[in-house]
């Protein structure tokens, strides 16, 4: 975690508003497919409305050809934790929970969200994971603005708090091995944001640096089998899992939640940078 190991990018105001333009992207097409999410609809159908609305803003997406991953988005249903690929066999049945991730790429810039989402009646205790899984991630949000502006926040620090979240909020498994990212000129950067440890540690959190934060939790065990189409991370356990994201750039006085609608200001309230109702707040 040492800042000489890292090749970490920090990004000026106007870069960040490049990349607020592709989160909005991405928030728009994950509200869409989670108003199309119900019984009887494929995943494959969820990964046409979502890269139908990447492109039709001009942007592409992120995923489709990563590394050749054939899909536009990530449909991860029950055991499946991430990188499920959409298929038309994939039949959303009432009682599924259903997490989707997408990325888009607009102008250069990229933004990276999940959301997690119940088909029809779900388990209560299903829909209480997911709470907490969302929670979580607000916490390491909130903990990332104070860290920035106090001037005395490290990466671990985010890990730490969504740690202390999900242990708050239950005995769920905390999905180890996959975790957030710094993201900008590209999908994937450094540093890698665990979603545990010691607080205190690695690189400062300072103004400029844009991050992903993305806990994955279960509600079994948090090991993991990846399946034959070499994409697919399934529970070792089949218990079922959640998994949520949000882009965030750090700037001096709080964050802002590039891939959310409202920049995070229902969340963060203080916290959220006045950069967020000062500059470009739709993609045009």
């Amino acid at each position: 975690m040492r800042r000489h190991q890292l090749n970490v990018q920090l990004k000026t105001p106007e870069q960040i508003d490049l990349m607020r333009r592709a989160g909005l992207v991405v928030a728009n097409a994950l509200a869409a497919m989670r108003a199309a999410v119900a019984p009887g609809v494929t995943t494959a159908d969820l990964d046409a409305i979502g890269e139908g609305i990447i492109r039709d803003a001009g942007g592409v997406p992120s995923f489709k050809g990563y590394h050749g991953y054939p899909g536009s988005i990530c449909s991860s249903v029950n055991e499946q934790i991430v990188h499920a690929i959409p298929s038309p066999r994939q039949v959303l049945e009432t009682g599924d929970l259903i997490s989707i991730d997408c990325g888009a790429v607009l102008d250069g810039w990229h933004g990276d969200a999940a959301i997690t989402v119940p088909v029809g009646d779900v388990d209560p205790k299903l829909l209480r994971m997911a709470e907490v899984a969302e929670d979580a991630m607000w916490a390491g949000i909130a903990t990332a603005a104070r860290g920035t502006i106090s001037g005395r926040g490290r990466l671990t620090d985010i890990g730490h708090a969504v740690e202390t979240a999900v242990r708050a909020g239950g005995r769920y498994g905390i999905v180890d091995g996959y975790g957030g990212h710094g993201i900008g000129t590209e999908m994937h950067q450094d540093p890698h944001v665990l979603n545990h440890g010691r607080p205190g540690r690695g690189i400062k959190l300072v103004p400029g640096l844009c991050l992903a934060i993305e806990p994955m939790i279960t509600m079994g065990s948090p090991r993991t089998v990846e399946l034959d189409d070499g994409w697919t991370v399934i529970t070792r356990d089949n218990s079922v899992a959640a998994h949520v994201e949000h882009s965030i750039a750090l700037l001096d006085d709080g964050a802002w939640v590039l891939t959310a609608a409202d920049g995070g200001r229902a969340r963060l309230g203080d916290l959220l940078t006045a950069r967020a109702t000062a500059s470009t707040s739709a993609p045009s």
